[in-house]
């Protein structure tokens, strides 16, 4: 079992440079610690995959939008989930789509939650925080290791 909530990294997904500084914006805003990862499209997290399937350290959590260049995060999500060495990473979907299949698609390979940004900044602060708070503190999982 994962016992200490400082350790775990989060890896944020995302290609929208600005989406991504309010999200590290809100990380600071809510004293998050953990360190914090980001990549800009699906390919990047596909060669990252590969660096996990051999033993590189692997997140606590990945923060995803399925919105990305090169290879879409729902595609992103199926081949993380499909792999046994990082099948239990949680994977939240953090997107603006409201797309019914994005969502039915979403849960269909493997997310633990889907979550549509709100604009107003101080809701998204205070989703950033629920989320980092339940999925780095609260949530009890196995151990990520092999």
């Amino acid at each position: 079992m994962t016992s200490d909530p400082q350790k775990l990294s989060v890896l944020l997904v995302e290609d929208n440079a600005m989406e991504a500084d309010l999200t590290l914006r809100a990380f600071t805003r809510i004293n998050f610690i953990n360190p914090v990862e980001i990549l800009r499209d699906g390919a990047a997290v596909l060669e990252l995959l590969e660096q996990w399937k051999t033993g590189a350290s692997l997140p606590g959590l990945i923060l995803l939008d399925i919105n990305l260049p090169k290879v879409t995060g729902l595609e992103v999500l199926r081949k993380i989930k499909s792999t046994t060495q990082t099948s239990n990473i949680p994977i939240v979907v953090l997107t603006s789509s409201t797309n019914e299949s994005d969502i039915k698609f979403a849960y269909e390979y493997g997310a633990n939650s889907y979550i549509i940004k709100p604009v107003d900044y101080d809701k998204f602060v205070e989703l950033v925080s629920t989320l980092c708070y339940y999925w780095t503190a609260l949530n009890v999982r196995p151990e990520l290791s092999r």
